[in-house]
C-alpha cells in the first residue's frame, strides 16, 4: 500500500504526492567502440558457459526430434560408418598395396574424426539461421547456438567410436606413452569446434550462399586431407607435394595428434604446431568476427 504524504510548495497549492520512488529512466545506447563490444562479447560468453545445461537438453533433444521413430536412433550413423569403413577399407588396402592389419585402424580413426569434422563445418554454417525464432522471441546468449551445434556432434561421435573400438579389438593396436596427449588434444577439437561454428555460423547468417560453399570446399579437402591414404605415402612422391598436402594442410595436424597416438606413433611436434597455429588464428578470427557481427544476428537471420 503506497503512503502518501504531503509535499511543500512553495505557492502554497498543498500538492499531495506518493512517497514512492520514481523509477529510473531506461537508456538504449549503441555502443560504438571496440572496449564496450568486447565486454558485451565476453559476457556473452560467460552467459554461455551459466547456460550449458541448456545447451546438453537442446541437443539431446535435438538428436531424439532427429531420429524419432527410428530403431537404432544415432546408432545408424554408427551403423552405416561401419559399413563404409569395412568396405572401404579391404579395397584400398589392395589398391594402395597396405597391410589391412594396420590400415583399417588408420581408415576407422580417420573417417570417424573427419565425419565430425565435415557435420561441424555445414551445421555451423546454419546454426543462427535455424534458430531463427529462438533468436528474435527471447534474449539469450548468442554463443548458445553453436554450442548446441558442438555438443550435439559431440554425442555423435561418441556413438561412433563404437566403430573405433570394434575394429581395435580385431587388430590390437600397440599403445604408447603418446596416448595421454588425447585429454589437450580433445581440448583442441572442442575449441576448434566452437570456434568454427561461430565463424561459420556468423558468416552463413549474413550470405546465404556461405552453407553451400562450405559442403563444395570441405568435399574437395576430404581428398586431399591423409584420410583414405597415409601420409608415408608422400615420402618419395616430392617434398613439394608433401608441403602443399600436409605440412600447409590444415586439418592434417587436427587429425594428427588425435590419430597418432591411437596408432601407437611417438608425439608428432610438428603436427602439434600445425594444429595450434591453425587454432589461433581460428579463435581470433572467430572471436573478433563475433565482438563485431553479434548486434547485427537479430536483423541478418
Amino acid at each position: 500500500m503506497n503512503m502518501i504524504v504531503p509535499e511543500s510548495d512553495p505557492d502554497g497549492a498543498g500538492h499531495l504526492r506518493s512517497a514512492r520512488p520514481s523509477p529510473k529512466p531506461v537508456v538504449i545506447a549503441a555502443a560504438h567502440g571496440w572496449r564496450p563490444r568486447v565486454a558485451s562479447a565476453l559476457q556473452d560468453f560467460g552467459e554461455s558457459l551459466r547456460l550449458w545445461p541448456l545447451v546438453w537438453t537442446l541437443s539431446l533433444f535435438d538428436i531424439r526430434l532427429r531420429y524419432r521413430g527410428s530403431l537404432l536412433g544415432p546408432f545408424w550413423l554408427t551403423l552405416s560408418t561401419a559399413v563404409m569403413i569395412g568396405a572401404i577399407g579391404f579395397v584400398y588396402s589392395r589398391l594402395f598395396h597396405q597391410n589391412v592389419a594396420g590400415y583399417l585402424p588408420f581408415l576407422a580413426i580417420s573417417l570417424v574424426l573427419w565425419n565430425f569434422i565435415n557435420v561441424i563445418t555445414s551445421e555451423g554454417a546454419t546454426c543462427f539461421s535455424t534458430s531463427a525464432d529462438m533468436i528474435r522471441s527471447q534474449r539469450m546468449a548468442h554463443t548458445v547456438h553453436p554450442a548446441r551445434v558442438v555438443m550435439r556432434n559431440l554425442m555423435v561421435l561418441a556413438h561412433n567410436l563404437a566403430v573405433i573400438v570394434v575394429v581395435f579389438i580385431i587388430y590390437p593396436p600397440h599403445l604408447t606413452w603418446s596416448l595421454l596427449s588425447e585429454l589437450p588434444a580433445l581440448a583442441v577439437w572442442v575449441v576448434d569446434a566452437s570456434a568454427a561454428a561461430l565463424l561459420l555460423g556468423l558468416v552463413g547468417a549474413r550470405y546465404r550462399d556461405v552453407p553451400p560453399i562450405v559442403g563444395s570446399v570441405m568435399q574437395i579437402a576430404f581428398y586431399i586431407t591423409p584420410i583414405m591414404w597415409s601420409p608415408a605415402m608422400l615420402a618419395h612422391r616430392g617434398l613439394g607435394l608433401s608441403l602443399a598436402l600436409i605440412d600447409m594442410n590444415p586439418f592434417y595436424g587436427l587429425l594428427e595428434i588425435v590419430r597418432g597416438p591411437f596408432l601407437g606413433q611417438p608425439l608428432e611436434i610438428g603436427a602439434w604446431i600445425n594444429a595450434l597455429s591453425y587454432s589461433v588464428v581460428l579463435v581470433l578470427l572467430s572471436f573478433m568476427l563475433f565482438v563485431r557481427a553479434r548486434p547485427r544476428i537479430p536483423y541478418w537471420v
